[in-house]
């Protein structure tokens, strides 16, 4: 009897409570409702340009203006989670993300929709680290957190993918829907987290937070980008190389402002860890390469073969298998593999998927797609929620909030700069022509982006597997 109860006393390694089941599938709901929220204002892009009269430029910044106001603040946003508590973080951030997400539903001009998806995105940067780092703290590290956690990536990139089919039949009804249903959504999962979700009981008396080193952050990677998409304009060239300087220089003021603050925006020694920063580069440049690719397939489907939104996000469906494969195959895989040697496999598989895209063409049936669309599908699930695993391992419980927002913030920041390559690429590949066959090849040169993008990222993490030590 004495053993049977000190047996049932041992908690399960790999199954989890009740309690954790439904702190899960609450954060899952939070994660899931993100990726959405990007994907289907992916698909309703065509339909924005024509209502509001945007160029090219300026719908790429539709959607980079959010993922930099997101990865801008990610990093303040986890270091904020780790002081005041991440319940309370998660709760609040939430409820602006409801409250922008709507109003952006509400814009009459661009400048208006650029404004709420900023701060749509500044909202997300709370929210998600507070809803990863409620996960990495609840699971103790090993066999349940891994699952915890890939279920969770899992969610995220069903969001990605399913939001384009969503994001069709509500573009069909208006474009606006798109940014009233996450508003409806985000409500219901505030409910229900208000509910099930335990308060930490953190209290920050007395703490300070690098609000300076975020701005500044924030500013680098606005002008980052800013300077990639002036690329397309050739006579402001040395606009563009200007802007990309003033970045560089902003990024030498925040590792000042870092080293020289009392409580730093980042504990620059956490990038003494060679696996957390090969890890946070090739989730910055796998971000840049899916919304980069997002991006020009919702061109070339709705805008050359004149597919509608529906028909759009039906087409990208199939990539949704990762929401499958990331919780059923890609825990079997990592065990018996190691991180390490699948999320090279997926990154390979996402740079064949895009280079299968190259061959595109304006008489182009669904058949000659499928291969990239499910190649796509299975690389995002081998990849994504491993390298978020490899870039949170190891990392001490009053730093995951930090680790947590690092990896997020590097997709963000990827998808930013991504966003801004293929949108230059896309205008400067025109070349001054505008019929069907010049924007065609504007977009097979756009699509050299991800491709790059997902080569460079699988020669980072083969250094890793080189690497005298690595997080297999």
């Amino acid at each position: 009897m004495t053993s049977t109860v000190s047996r049932s006393s041992v908690p399960d390694p790999v199954n989890m409570s009740l309690r954790e089941k439904g702190a899960l599938l609450i954060l899952c709901g939070a994660i899931f409702l993100e990726g959405l929220d990007i994907a289907m204002l992916n698909v309703a892009l065509p339909h924005i340009r024509a209502d509001l009269a945007l160029s090219t430029t300026t719908l790429s910044a539709v959607v980079s203006s959010y993922v930099i106001g997101y990865a801008g603040f990610m990093l303040l946003g986890g270091r904020i989670c780790d002081l005041y508590g991440r319940r309370r973080v998660f709760l609040a951030a939430l409820g602006v993300f409801l409250a922008l997400s709507g109003l952006g539903g509400l814009a009459t001009e661009g400048w208006m929709l650029l404004a709420a998806r900023f701060i749509t995105g500044l909202a997300a940067a709370f929210m998600t680290p507070a809803g990863l780092s409620l996960i990495t703290t609840n699971f103790p590290e090993g066999p349940r957190r891994n699952k915890a956690v890939l279920i969770y990536a899992g969610a995220a990139s069903a969001g990605y993918s399913l939001g384009l089919v969503v994001g069709g039949v509500l573009t069909a009804i208006s474009w606006r829907w798109v940014f009233f249903a996450p508003a409806i959504i985000a409500a219901l999962i505030l409910l229900l987290a208000v509910k099930f979700i335990v308060d930490d009981h953190r209290t920050a008396a007395h703490r300070k937070f690098d609000l300076l080193g975020a701005t500044v952050m924030t500013a680098a990677m606005l002008s980052a980008a800013f300077g990639i998409a002036r690329l397309e304009h050739p006579e402001a060239l040395l606009s563009a190389l200007a802007a990309c300087a003033v970045s560089a220089a902003l990024w030498i003021v925040f590792i000042v402002v870092q080293r020289n603050t009392s409580e730093p925006l980042i504990r620059l020694g956490i990038f003494k860890s060679g696996a957390l920063v090969r890890a946070n580069l090739a989730m910055l440049l796998l971000g840049g390469s899916f919304f980069g690719f997002q991006f020009v397939i919702t061109l070339y489907l709705q805008e050359l073969l004149q597919w509608t939104p529906l028909q759009t996000g039906l087409a990208m469906i199939v990539v949704s298998i990762d929401a499958i494969l990331a919780p059923t195959l890609t825990p079997v895989l990592v065990n018996r593999f190691g991180h390490v040697r699948v999320i090279i496999a997926g990154l390979v598989l996402a740079m064949v998927a895009y280079g299968l895209f190259l061959r595109l063409d304006l008489d182009w049936t669904y058949a000659a797609m499928f291969p990239t669309m499910l190649i796509l599908g299975l690389a995002f699930a081998l990849a994504y929620g491993p390298l978020t695993i490899m870039a949170t391992n190891r990392v001490v419980e009053n730093e995951q909030g930090l680790a947590s927002s690092l990896v997020n913030t590097a997709f963000q920041f990827g998808a930013g700069l991504g966003l801004s390559a293929v949108g230059a690429l896309a205008v400067l590949g025109l070349g001054g022509g505008s019929g069907s066959e010049a924007r065609l090849e504007a977009l097979r040169i756009a699509l050299l982006v991800p491709v790059a993008a997902a080569a460079v990222a699988a020669f980072v993490m083969w250094t890793t597997s080189k690497a005298p030590t690595n997080a297999r």
